[in-house]
């Protein structure tokens, strides 16, 4: 009479259900903070390509209104210039106006946004053309700095 007895092995089961459920939440976790760093990046670029669309924007208007110069230097000011103004301008109340609109546009569409404008007076003369964003997480503020040679006409 050889009697065999099986012990039988119980919860064995249960602490392999535990650790796939650990692997499988350290999964998901993973995706999840990848999808968030996908967001940030996506956001990242939107903002970069807002910027180098408001610097392109304020070259084009440069090109138009060439003569200005050094008009592009000083402070914005709503002079009524824009198209079907009744006001005739002059070069540098074009400028003023433009640099208006810009810094309007660039405070709109990027957050903290802040546009500034420098010119050289070298041969051919040179714009530099600043586009200023904060960035979230960021602590100083991100900068976009395009540099625009015009001859003049």
């Amino acid at each position: 009479m050889h009697g065999t007895f099986k012990q039988s092995q119980s919860g064995f089961g249960l602490i392999e259900a535990l650790v796939a459920l650990v692997v499988v939440s350290v999964g998901m976790i993973g995706i999840a903070v990848l999808y968030g760093q996908g967001l940030s990046a996506s956001r990242t670029a939107y903002y970069r390509t807002q910027a180098v669309n408001l610097a392109s924007d304020m070259a084009d208007r440069i090109r138009l209104n060439r003569r200005a110069g050094a008009s592009y230097n000083g402070a914005g000011a709503s002079n009524n210039c824009q198209a079907g103004g009744n006001v005739d301008c002059t070069t540098a109340q074009m400028a003023a106006q433009d640099i208006f609109e810009w810094q309007a546009q660039v405070a709109g569409q990027l957050p903290g946004g802040a546009g500034t404008v420098t010119y050289s007076g070298t041969t051919p003369p040179t714009y530099t053309i600043s586009v200023s964003w904060q960035e979230v997480g960021v602590v100083d503020p991100l900068t976009l700095q395009v540099a625009v040679r015009v001859p003049d006409l």
